[in-house]
């Protein structure tokens, strides 16, 4: 089976569990209306509501979420309106809440979080390992977060304050701990032995991380040369030492680049001083990029941060409140501009027709360019060096496609309205805003890198309001000039 055929195959899986956890969420919810219809006395009603049928539909549901992996029943609450969520939240085994806090989005856990209590907060978090801890530990009350301290071991807790130190976009913020590592003076059989004390290996333990008598870092011993080799060998002969290692500090997107160019499984974390400090995994990687491609998605549309779609009219719209009115401002900027043209349009009703056209296609060359470039920052593919190039570039594939579709709706044009001079100012207005598209879905994103920010954060509005005003600008600017 391919990976494509996989991925839709455990796709059609969560849809189908979502499909029968919501038939049996409205199997009782039909229940529950037709018992509060009855006039009946309260305590009777209460009675009709412990009947077998209504606790047969919720044991139902709790053996079905009883046999679904956590990461299924995060997918599926996400899909759930909040008072159907809440409920599925309650049937969920308490032992599995700690990893489907971490495996929901950022919206939605913040609302089952809401419905817990502290003691359940706390149990839930020493359900996880330190760095997942570490990586809820933002969106936990501060109360519930010494209770944790409290509990965890000395060592523990180290680890814990450690992973709570580095930011977001770290490295060290993706690392953890539970890793093996061994000496590199010993034998094959010797690690044999100490790999069988483990009742399990840590996820994803492609290798083993080899250390010299200071804990420094020295290479690693793929698992495959273990079983392949003499037991007698010696781990320093066999070890790997041209290997990627990562740097507590280094930027987590570098780290993910490494991960997919070179294929990578596993890589050790090393400190300052060359020590083992940690390791970083495929799946965190994963993780990773997808929360980068959301984020990046969110904010090329300009909304400020991870929307719930169920929750209230009231918070979603304030999500979007920011970019709106900037983009209210720039629409209404544009309206000016029109306004200032009245007379050339009031002598040429067709400019008012065509006008959309010269705006509509530049705002798109624009976001072409934008998401080419996004991409390409991602990848680390522009420099200071090549910019000025990359520039010039997007400026003559911006002109070839203006004097190509500019001459098309140039014609097009002309055929509605038989005015070659207005058939001229269409192809001669397209050509420059295109250019001008060019110009700001190149110059936006390096702008805002420049200033540290995302470079997506609102593309798409700014590009949207530049290419419209300048667009209308510089059509209804040639109109005036060529057909008065």
């Amino acid at each position: 089976m391919t990976d494509s055929s996989q991925e839709h195959h455990y796709t059609e899986n969560v849809q189908e569990h979502l499909k029968q956890v919501e038939a049996l969420l409205h199997k009782h919810a039909l229940l529950e209306e037709v018992i509060h219809r009855q006039q009946l006395p309260r305590d009777d009603r209460h009675a009709l509501l412990d009947t077998l049928a209504h606790k047969q539909h919720i044991a139902e549901l709790q053996r079905k979420l009883d046999g679904m992996h956590p990461a299924d029943i995060a997918c599926i609450l996400e899909a759930l309106p909040i008072e159907q969520r809440l409920l599925v939240w309650e049937l969920v085994k308490s032992e599995n809440d700690g990893e489907i806090l971490i495996e929901v989005s950022d919206a939605v856990r913040e609302s089952l979080i809401e419905a817990m209590s502290r003691e359940e907060l706390r149990e839930a978090t020493e359900q996880l390992d330190t760095d997942e801890i570490a990586d809820l530990a933002p969106d936990l009350p501060q109360n519930v977060i010494r209770d944790v301290f409290k509990s965890l071991p000395i060592g523990e807790r180290e680890q814990l304050r450690t992973a709570m130190s580095y930011e977001e976009d770290s490295v060290g913020a993706l690392m953890d701990f539970n890793m093996v590592h061994v000496r590199e003076d010993v034998t094959l059989e010797v690690v044999s032995r100490y790999l069988r004390r483990f009742e399990e290996l840590p996820d994803h333990t492609d290798q083993v991380f080899v250390v010299d008598r200071n804990e420094k870092f020295k290479g690693v011993l793929p698992i495959n040369l273990v079983v392949v080799n003499e037991p007698e060998d010696i781990v320093g002969d066999l070890m790997l030492t041209d290997i990627i290692q990562l740097h507590p500090d280094d930027k987590a997107d570098m780290a993910a680049q490494a991960f997919e160019r070179y294929d990578l499984v596993s890589a050790p974390v090393v400190d300052e001083d060359g020590k083992l400090f940690g390791r970083v995994t495929v799946n965190v990687v994963l993780d990773f990029i997808r929360e980068e491609s959301d984020t990046e998605l969110l904010n090329f549309a300009g909304l400020l941060e991870e929307e719930d779609i169920f929750a209230s009219v009231w918070k979603s719209a304030q999500n979007r409140w920011t970019w709106l009115a900037l983009n209210l401002c720039t629409a209404f900027f544009a309206s000016r501009v029109i306004g200032a043209f009245e007379g050339t349009i009031a002598k040429f009703v067709a400019l008012a027709a065509l006008m959309p056209i010269v705006a509509g296609i530049a705002g798109n060359s624009a976001n072409q360019t934008t998401t080419i470039i996004i991409r390409a920052l991602a990848l680390g593919q522009i420099s200071h060096e090549n910019a000025r190039r990359l520039f010039f570039k997007e400026l003559a594939i911006s002109g070839l496609n203006g004097l190509v579709w500019g001459g098309v709706a140039g014609l097009f044009a002309y055929f509605l309205y038989h005015n070659v001079p207005l058939g001229i100012v269409m192809t001669g207005a397209m050509v420059l805003n295109l250019m001008v598209a060019a110009t700001v879905g190149l110059g936006i994103p390096l702008v805002m890198q420049k200033l540290g920010r995302d470079p997506a954060i609102g593309s798409s509005v700014m590009i949207t309001a530049i290419t419209d005003s300048g667009g209308f600008f510089i059509f209804l600017g040639l109109a005036t000039i060529f057909l008065l």
